[in-house]
């Protein structure tokens, strides 16, 4: 068999893997806009309907983990191939992470219907981060699939805005239990909630950074941005 040969199946089997990440991307992008949803309308079938991907995201990620294993394997690629190899896998989890900080949105939405304080819970402030959040991963998601290290680096600039956002209602939220103590509760559901928004934004960083690694081959985590400007130039 010619080497020709070889590397038209293993690019085959790269775009294989490549379209089954997008696939994940796509399941978890759609469980976190029904999760925004069950928040804004506090619809617990919505959120159900969350919970049920759950397992669907994971065994989908088991399926891409074995199938990158399978290439490594019968392959051995060479430097750069395994570095994408590598930062597949990684985005692969992240994606799976998100499934999961969806999923515990719902739970904690589920939670505040239950509790009967839905209503009187500062929730609407909640939608800026969430949205911020679900477009921070739909950049990411197309960022990868173009592996567009430009837009990467915009991914970990906006992130900060999420962060700054999360800060801010955590503030109000102190100070909305302070007024009414009998909503603290609830009010901590709410809290949990804001944080797994907040996770997902760090997990479209991280995959931004992956995107990085891929293209530059520079590892970029724990640095500045200001850094990572300098490394991708």
């Amino acid at each position: 068999m010619s080497d020709k040969h070889l590397s038209s199946q293993f690019d085959s089997e790269l775009n294989t893997v490549s379209s089954r990440v997008m696939e994940l991307g796509g399941m978890v992008e759609s469980q976190i806009h029904q999760a925004i949803y069950s928040l804004a309308q506090f619809d617990a079938e919505t959120a159900d309907r969350v919970i049920e991907v759950e397992q669907q995201v994971n065994m989908l990620e088991i399926e891409i983990d074995r199938e990158l294993s399978s290439i490594i394997a019968r392959r051995q690629p060479t430097a750069r191939d395994l570095r994408l190899l590598i930062a597949i896998s990684k985005t692969t989890a992240n994606l799976e992470r998100v499934g999961d900080e969806a999923n515990k949105m719902a739970r904690m939405v589920k939670s505040i219907i239950q509790s009967g304080s839905a209503r009187q819970l500062p929730s609407n402030e909640l939608r800026v981060a969430a949205d911020l959040a679900a477009s921070l991963l739909r950049k990411a998601l197309d960022a990868f699939a173009r592996l567009d290290v430009q837009a990467a680096v915009s991914i970990l600039k906006d992130d900060d805005l999420i962060d700054n956002e999360f800060d801010g209602f955590v503030r109000k939220l102190v100070t909305y239990m302070m007024e009414d103590p009998r909503t603290i509760s609830a009010s901590l559901d709410l809290l949990f909630l804001a944080k797994a928004i907040e996770r997902i934004g760090d997990h479209a960083k991280n995959i931004a950074e992956f995107i990085i690694y891929i293209v530059k081959g520079a590892d970029v985590r724990h640095t500045s941005v200001s850094e990572v400007e300098s490394a991708v130039q």
